[in-house]
């Protein structure tokens, strides 16, 4: 009955393959997880993902549509196949975990056309314990010496009805959306990560790895629960590669819980290891900045009374930072072009000198007195290729002055990228994780490396795990920030930094500018959090750049809260998900690189609720001082009660269950550190 009810399913997702025999196979290292490889009577080719012997991915496509030749998706036979194994460990320079575990069967089967042409194409299967990774490995070859992909034809077959949170591809503001939770049937063309979670209670995420020279990759929803790959259009085509090239890996995430998603290390592993050598020039750090006045429209990015960028007023955060211990501070609107209209029309923006108000090498000799370094900030506007004929000059003076970190921005609608191939030429729109910006993106990373430069890219492309392989790649932006609970409409609910944990950042580092301990926009708006969960965003959502972005005045206002602010590491030894669900709540506890200190972080929806975190991440025989910041009796994510807030202290060790609390809206953050024996 069991073979019967599977191939009745088999027959109505993809009926061409009932019949077909598995040409080729491989299993996760702990047996677990097996994908299988079959060619139809047509020779179409396809996979299936098995779990525990019960299918997760259906029968799935695999192939190409050419703009400069047939179709590549038929008629296919099997030339060879081997299989690998590899477990080794790596260490990250930085990162959420020091030591990284990269353990994996890999399958390689070739396949080639039967006709004429004899076209010819490999695809690579690397099965984890926690989940797959493919791709296609495409030879140098007589007949097919460019490709001009129209369509990958990758699908994901999701063999269970599921429950999905998504973002909308290819609309006007980029990735910046609050999230859908609907079922998998009602998706439309979605932004990967798309996280899944089936009826019996799978966790699924689907994304991709090593996004190289190619076209970022979002899915089309289809009949019967198939995700169809719909790659970011470009110009004339979504990619153009000459061969060999490989794609990037197509990822299939898969945990019992939620945590499980968080806690994989499958996109960093999928990524080649660093080839920067070291780059202990890059400190992970917390800053602050001249920014959020701007956001608050008390100041502005254009030059006149209300400049925000200005000798004095940067000092004075300057100073701030070094007396509280924060090692950089962001300035934005220091250079020229902010004037006027600035928006998608960056043509006029200069990043090799300072507005006249703006004393940058009397800045950068102040702050290196004081220990603190300025952090530069390059906004294109779009106009990318005008960026990037200044790029060498822009981090050779970075470099002059100091200034180790850039945060990058990339501010117009979708799809209005400015690419001008030759000075004076015709300007091409793209859009901003088609094929042109994913090799931008790395031409910025490595030319910045030169200069020893890290990279904070905003409006960014998404994450695909590169900062394995390009360290100094250490943050980005790529959903919707704190900078929405200035001025959105409406500001961020209680639900979305708890579904960014388990969505967006599936895909890694996010700079959220967390830490408005003031909990109010502009004009008023309040911010739909309690004052213990902006602390608990220090350990939730993981960047090792992490703002103190709200007014230094503010920060004095509340000081209790601002010590925790004070204490948190942003670079770790260890990270675990101690309990969550998607969309709902979050605990994670994290090891600071170094030293015996765990910080926790919790994180509610709108719906109160207690906690009992296990405490057996710590060490068995010690004590801890537990520093725990929590929402107190009655906070409330609406009104003064988002400011009810308690500081309190209590010894446990590994053996206890910490009992938290959590406001609608609310959170905790707890420093644990040990005692003297």
């Amino acid at each position: 009955m069991k073979f019967l009810s599977y191939a009745l399913l088999l027959a109505l997702a993809f009926p061409g393959f009932v019949h077909a025999e598995h040409v080729a196979q491989v299993q996760s290292p702990d047996g677990r997880i097996q994908v299988q490889l079959d060619l139809n009577g047509e020779g179409r080719l396809a996979y299936r993902v098995l779990r525990d012997g019960k299918p997760v991915i259906n029968d799935s496509r695999l192939g190409f549509i050419f703009r400069n030749g047939r179709q590549l998706m038929r008629n296919l036979q099997l030339e060879k196949q081997a299989t690998r194994s590899q477990d080794d460990t790596w260490e990250q320079p930085w990162g959420e975990r020091r030591f990284v575990r990269d353990h994996y069967n890999e399958l390689r089967a070739s396949f080639v056309e039967k006709d004429m042409d004899h076209r010819q194409f490999d695809m690579v299967f690397r099965v984890f314990d926690d989940g797959v990774g493919f791709r296609y490995d495409v030879p140098k070859q007589p007949k097919l010496q460019e490709a001009q992909i129209v369509e990958e034809l990758t699908e994901f077959s999701i063999a269970r009805p599921a429950t999905a949170w998504w973002i909308p591809a290819l609309e006007w503001n980029r990735e910046e959306y609050l999230y859908h939770r609907t079922p998998l049937a009602e998706v439309g063309i979605a932004q990967t990560p798309l996280t899944l979670r089936t009826d019996d209670g799978l966790h699924i995420s689907l994304h991709e790895a090593a996004l190289v020279d190619y076209a970022g990759m979002n899915l089309l929803h289809g009949e019967n629960g198939v995700l169809r790959a719909a790659l970011t259009p470009g110009s004339p085509t979504p990619v153009v590669r000459s061969t060999p090239f490989v794609t990037p890996w197509r990822t299939i995430t898969l945990s019992d819980n939620a945590g499980g998603l968080v806690e994989s290390n499958l996109i960093l592993n999928l990524n080649e290891p660093n080839t920067l050598g070291d780059v202990s020039w890059f400190t992970p750090a917390k800053y602050m900045g001249v920014w959020w006045s701007m956001h608050l429209d008390q100041q502005s990015w254009a030059t006149g009374p209300k400049h925000a960028a200005t000798t004095a007023n940067t000092k004075r955060v300057m100073a701030f930072a070094a007396s509280n211990g924060f090692r950089g501070v962001l300035v934005e609107g220091w250079n020229p072009g902010w004037d006027g209209d600035w928006f998608a029309n960056g043509w006029g923006f200069d990043y090799t000198r300072p507005t006249a108000d703006f004393d940058l090498q009397g800045l950068a000799k102040y702050g290196a007195a004081k220990g603190v370094h300025l952090i530069g900030h390059h906004e294109t506007g779009c106009a990318v290729s005008h960026y990037e004929r200044q790029l060498d000059a822009a981090f050779a003076l970075d470099q002059r002055n100091g200034i180790d970190v850039v945060k990058t921005g990339y501010v117009c609608d979708a799809g209005q990228i400015e690419r001008q191939d030759v000075v004076d030429g015709p300007v091409l729109r793209e859009w901003h994780e088609g094929q042109w910006m994913s090799n931008h993106h790395l031409r910025v990373v490595q030319q910045a490396a030169k200069y020893h430069v890290a990279i904070d890219a905003h409006e960014p492309i998404k994450d695909t795990g590169l900062r394995r392989t390009y360290p100094n790649w250490v943050s980005r932006e790529g959903a919707r920030g704190m900078e929405y609970n200035a001025w959105g409409n409406p500001p961020n609910p209680p639900e979305h930094e708890v579904t960014l944990v388990f969505t967006r950042m599936l895909a890694g580092p996010m700079d959220y500018t967390p830490g408005v301990l003031s909990l109010t926009g502009r004009h008023g708006q309040e911010i739909q959090s309690t004052l213990a969960r902006q602390l608990a965003l220090y350990v939730g959502i993981y960047s090792p750049i992490q703002m103190a972005a709200d007014l230094p005045e503010h920060y004095l206002q509340h000081p209790d809260a601002f010590q925790f602010i004070k204490d948190v590491a942003v670079d770790w030894d260890e990270s675990h998900v101690l309990a969550g669900e998607v969309g709902q709540f979050v605990a994670v506890a994290r090891k600071q690189r170094g030293a015996p200190v765990w910080f926790l972080g919790a994180m509610n929806d709108r719906t109160p609720r207690t906690l009992a975190l296990k405490l057996d991440f710590l060490d068995a025989g010690k004590r801890y001082r537990a520093e725990i910041y929590r929402d107190g009796d009655g906070a409330d994510w609406k009104g003064d009660a988002r400011f009810r807030f308690v500081r309190e202290t209590k010894t446990v060790t590994s053996k206890q269950a910490l009992s938290l609390w959590l406001a609608a809206g609310g959170g905790a953050a707890v420093r644990l550190s040990p005692l003297p024996e």
